[in-house]
C-alpha cells in the first residue's frame, strides 16, 4: 500500500517496490496516485506467484480505510 500524499492509501500490486514507488512518484504509475501528488509506500505483502498477489489485492482493495490502516500498524509492530 501507498500512502499518497493527501493521505489516502492506494492498494496495488508489482514484482519491484521501489521501481513502483519511484514510478508513482515521477507521475508514471496509476492516474489515482498522480492525482493526489505521489506517495510513499507504508505496506506490502510477499507472495510466491503473482496469481496469489492478485487475489489478496482484491482482498486488500475491498477492506476499509480502518482496516487498512490496522495491517499497517501491525506490521509497524513486528
Amino acid at each position: 500500500m501507498l500512502r499518497c500524499a493527501n493521505g489516502s492509501l492506494y492498494t496495488g500490486s508489482t514484482d519491484n517496490l521501489e521501481r513502483r514507488e519511484r514510478l508513482h512518484n515521477q507521475g508514471k504509475g496509476s492516474a489515482y496516485v498522480r492525482s493526489r501528488g505521489g506517495g510513499v509506500i507504508v505496506y506490502a505483502e510477499v507472495y510466491p506467484t503473482r496469481s496469489a498477489a492478485l487475489r489478496r489485492e482484491v482482498v486488500v482493495k475491498r477492506m476499509t480505510k480502518a482496516a487498512k490502516e490496522k495491517l499497517i500498524l501491525e506490521k509497524a509492530k513486528k
